[in-house]
């Protein structure tokens, strides 16, 4: 290394703002950086609390950010970590997130950006798939960061991150959603002398329980915590105009609000909407569900016409979603879905057709009913018109069409059958199903997290499947008089293939 560039970093080594105000190319005409002349406000005061704390190493520096979204909490884990590492020979650190996808598609990929943005990283320091490492090749044992996905069943990952004499770095991203054990055993890396000991945990708060709510003011252990608490509204970078979307939909002091913009922890908390048990049970090959030849059956149609999305046409009949299988077209005209809906039922002679009608799906909708088929178009947010009616959601206030129909899936789930596991998508249906969250709005209605603010939580989460099987819900089926119930029992033809010209007059004689 170039003696200046090894004497800098010596200088710095204590000093995370200084570090990154000459590590990255602030201002640089044509560069990523040329609007931005450093960091953030507050993470510049998190950076001058770490040098302040790193003058006595007596304690261990324990800093808990609690905030609401797009504040650039990502970008400022990259840069400690980035400085933490590269300033102090030997090194060790461990980082971690709510979900391994979180992990290796947020944090990790922001770790890659900014040492990519590091004039000198590349000459001394190797970033892999999963760690950080030194290029000497004996002492990228001992001078190294590891991303290390968490499991409550196997906590002893975080358990052997010692260092005595040196320096220790331990990051939780997405803190609020990390099981308490993995913090209690986390604790153990905090329990060396004489050694730099470096805790740093970010996250929406959502939730009230659990040891990330313990850092904050009212917790068990707020007195070990420097904590703060950032109002999205105030960071300079953030978009405004969602935040007002937000309240606007939500209200000003619902849960939701109080999450992802104020960064306050919520009254009740953001919830998993799907419950992992009723799921599991519901894909399971041991359970079973009657149904008969009179059982109605009912089709929801997912509209996605082009992009990374899928058209499904998802048929349940009853209590059972498992047995016929779904269809999954890409990339389908509105014309050619509409084709293969009718098709569906001239095959399934269902007693409901339900379809998006959002966006492209009114299309759909039009090319169905030229066709002369019976159709009911779904707004996902239009007003709630089936809760307690037609489903087992009675006594439950839902918010709109989107979330009232999830809830009818979920109370069916219960008794029902889902595709089984290992089967052709059921995996990606249970990852959809978890990934659900709800608050409840100013008028203490249930409300779905939106579907853009989960893709942003989830990258390449897909909800095909699952709005097509909820769409099953969006209304009453047609009674037996009326329709197949399902087809597999004799019926009348659709087709009148003999003409009696006499027959009226015969009628009105006989009259």
């Amino acid at each position: 290394m170039d003696e200046r560039l090894a004497d800098w970093l010596a200088s710095v080594r204590d000093d995370p703002l200084a570090f990154v105000l000459g590590a990255f190319p602030w201002g640089e005409v044509g560069g990523q950086l040329q609007a931005y002349d450093g960091p953030v406000p507050w993470a510049r005061d998190l950076m001058g609390r770490i040098r302040d704390g790193l003058v006595s190493a007596a304690d261990a520096i324990q800093e808990a950010v609690a905030s609401g979204h797009g504040i650039g909490k990502s970008t400022t884990v990259s840069q400690l970590m980035i400085w933490a590492f590269m300033t102090y020979p030997d090194c060790r650190g461990v980082i971690t997130a709510n979900t391994e996808t979180q992990l290796k598609t947020k944090t990790w990929a922001e770790v890659g950006k900014w040492f990519n943005l590091c004039w000198f990283a590349r000459d001394h320091f190797t970033l892999n798939a999963t760690s950080l490492v030194a290029k000497d090749p004996e002492r990228e044992r001992t001078w190294r960061i590891d991303m290390i996905p968490w499991s409550k069943t196997n906590p002893q990952a975080f358990a052997g991150l010692h260092n005595k004499g040196k320096r220790v770095l331990l990051v939780f991203d997405e803190a609020s959603e990390i099981e308490d054990i993995i913090w209690e055993t986390a604790e153990g890396a905090m329990t060396d002398a004489d050694t730099q000991l470096i805790w740093l945990v970010f996250g929406n708060p959502t939730k009230n329980s659990g040891r990330f709510r313990d850092c904050f003011e009212g917790g068990s252990h707020h007195t070990e915590w420097h904590t703060t608490q950032i109002d999205s509204r105030t960071v300079p970078i953030t978009n405004k105009s969602r935040f007002e979307r937000w309240i606007r939909i939500y209200g000003e002091d619902s849960d939701f609000v109080r999450i992802r913009v104020k960064g306050q922890f919520p009254r009740q908390g953001m919830m998993e909407f799907f419950l992992a048990s009723d799921i599991d049970a519901a894909m399971s090959p041991d359970r079973e569900v009657y149904t008969n030849a009179a059982t109605p059956l009912a089709i929801g149609v997912d509209v996605a016409r082009y992009g990374a999305n899928n058209s499904v046409i998802f048929p349940r009949k009853g209590r059972d979603a498992r047995s016929i299988p779904r269809r999954v077209y890409h990339g389908v005209s509105t014309v050619e879905l509409a084709n293969r809906v009718f098709d569906a039922q001239q095959e399934w002679r269902p007693s409901g057709i339900f379809i998006d009608g959002g966006g492209v799906g009114g299309g759909v909708v039009d090319n169905c009913r030229e066709k002369r088929l019976l159709v009911t178009e779904v707004q996902f947010g239009g007003k709630d018109i089936i809760s307690g009616i037609y489903t087992d959601t009675a006594g439950e206030k839902y918010a709109n069409m989107r979330a009232a129909i999830y809830g009818a899936c979920r109370a069916w789930t219960r008794t029902g059958l889902l595709p089984a596991k290992g089967s052709d998508g059921a995996d990606e249906l249970r990852t959809a199903m978890l990934a659900i969250k709800y608050t409840f709005n100013k008028n203490d209605e249930i409300q779905l997290v939106s579907k853009e603010d989960l893709m942003e939580d989830n990258p390449g989460l897909v909800l095909d499947d699952l709005d097509a099987l909820c769409l099953t819900f969006g209304g009453p089926l047609a009674t037996l008089a009326n329709t197949d119930g399902g087809g597999d029992h004799p019926h009348d033809s659709l087709v009148q293939s003999e003409y009696d010209p006499y027959a009226l007059l015969a009628k009105e004689l006989a009259a």
